[in-house]
């Protein structure tokens, strides 16, 4: 138990400076980035940009909120979007902001089956709902690679996003199929520690089967997420003046790019997605400096829509310490 205690007390300032690497690493690659032009130039247009993809990120969120209902209500677990909303911002918020290594889905986990007495059936619930956008990220890329073929002969670019989004679905296939078998996955359905998670999808998947017809909605509700992130990405490109990149490249690199940056390997993806972003769009004509800052600007993005998940954080632990 000690032994985990201090790796846990480590892991944090580790992410962290495994991120100031990384960083470190681009400022030393590309010695020629004028890094006072990192960050937009402010202008009203600049600022129409920052909020139109604030709100959208927002609106993200609601829609993530609605991909868990769907899973819930796969699983026979029907829950109202009044109570998920406020719970998926608090999640993102424990996430973003706070310097915990617990993260927000531990959150959204503990306080749902504290409200429906379903522990096991909410951890699956989560677990599912995370694995849709294994499914979800690799098929945008690869229709934005369809419908462009330009960006079908980017070099590397092209060849990782491929790469990245074959592995994740291959690993997703992998993970369904081990965990679905009554010897390999059932074993584990009431385990704790890392097995937990064979568990729950052997759960998850175990219920779905019996609605089959659900997938359909989470597919969808996780398509239109992933779509909506992807269109606030254009924002804050269009805000750092490269709106001209358009829609397609983002639609087959910048899910590439959010599968690199859930690794756990830095903190918040910060150096991963930024290094991901000069990899896929300097080949599309994007100087390094504005790939680097539209990853800083989304991680900005990303905090201030964190910010709105404090009041739910705070209130439910309120309550929580009240029972």
């Amino acid at each position: 138990m000690a032994a985990n205690g201090g790796r846990r007390r480590w892991a944090l300032p580790a992410r962290i400076v495994i991120s100031l690497l990384m960083l470190a690493v681009l400022y030393t690659r590309f010695p020629e980035v004028s890094w006072s032009e990192v960050m937009p130039t402010w202008s009203i247009s600049t600022a129409e940009w920052l909020v139109g993809a604030v709100l959208l990120s927002l609106v993200a969120m609601v829609l993530s909120a609605v991909r868990w209902q769907q899973v819930l209500r796969a699983m026979d677990l029907p829950t109202s979007l009044r109570t998920l909303v406020p719970l998926a911002f608090a999640g993102q918020f424990v996430s973003n902001v706070l310097p915990t290594t617990i993260g927000g889905d531990v959150l959204r986990v503990s306080r749902l089956s504290k409200e429906n007495g379903e522990s096991a059936e909410t951890f699956a619930s989560v677990v599912l709902e995370r694995l849709s956008g294994w499914l979800v990220l690799p098929l945008i890329t690869f229709f934005g690679l369809i419908i462009n073929p330009d960006l079908r002969h980017q070099g590397d670019a092209t060849l990782f996003a491929v790469l990245i989004s074959a592995i994740t679905l291959v690993g997703l296939i992998v993970i369904i199929v081990l965990a679905d078998h009554p010897r390999l996955g059932g074993r584990f359905a009431t385990r704790e520690g890392w097995t937990r998670f064979v568990g729950a999808v052997h759960l998850g998947v175990a219920r779905m089967r019996a609605h089959p017809g659900a997938t359909i909605g989470i597919v969808l509700a996780g398509l239109l997420y992933q779509l909506v992130l992807c269109v606030a990405a254009l924002m804050v490109a269009a805000a750092l003046g490269f709106g001209w990149l358009g829609m397609t490249p983002l639609l087959a690199f910048f899910p590439a790019v959010l599968i690199a940056q859930v690794l756990p390997i830095g903190i918040a993806g910060l150096g991963v997605r930024e290094g991901a972003f000069v990899l896929f769009l300097t080949p599309l004509g994007v100087p390094a400096e504005q790939a680097i800052a539209l990853g800083l600007v989304l991680y900005a993005v990303n905090l201030v829509v964190s910010l709105a998940g404090a009041p739910s954080f705070a209130i439910g632990g309120r309550q929580r310490s009240r029972s």
